[in-house]
């Protein structure tokens, strides 16, 4: 699963820097990426996420909010 992350993070991932984030998703089993394409399975879009959020929007990827990241990875975190 490709999975992106962009804008700020809150709850229980705020604390965590953009490297974190990334070794987070591959711990979880998943890949990072650092743009979003028809082949981003996910994006987590925090707070200000801008035009990788509408970028998402249009290709149809899924989008989740940093509290819904974090309950489905939540073993990992």
């Amino acid at each position: 699963m490709s999975v992106m992350v962009t804008g700020s993070m809150s709850g229980a991932l705020e604390a965590l820097t953009r490297n974190q984030m990334n070794e987070l998703i591959e711990r979880a089993g998943g890949k990072s990426s650092s743009s979003v394409s028809a082949k981003t399975s996910l994006l987590v879009a925090g707070e200000n996420a801008g035009s990788k959020r509408a970028k998402a929007e249009s290709l149809g990827v899924r989008i989740v909010d940093p509290e819904e990241f974090a309950d489905l990875i939540g073993p990992f975190i």
